[in-house]
């Protein structure tokens, strides 16, 4: 298992696009993520860094792996 790295919110926004996902709008300091294949939302912090424990939260929800998504880094 890969290691989860520290990424800001607009790094962590990046990286759930090239998995699909896209930018549905923008609510004060989150960014509001939607897959058109997933009936589930991610609400990503626009922060410089993103707490590891969120991020791990936000790739469940994406039903990811760490793995998967450190690879599109």
């Amino acid at each position: 298992m890969a290691a989860l790295p520290v990424v800001s919110g607009r790094d962590a926004v990046k990286a759930f696009e090239r998995l699909g996902w896209t930018v549905a709008r923008q609510n004060s300091s989150h960014i509001i993520m939607v897959h058109p294949d997933q009936n589930a939302t991610l609400s990503i912090p626009d922060h410089h860094e993103v707490a590891r424990g969120t991020l791990r939260s936000l790739i469940r929800h994406a039903n990811l792996t760490v793995d998967e998504f450190v690879a599109v880094l």
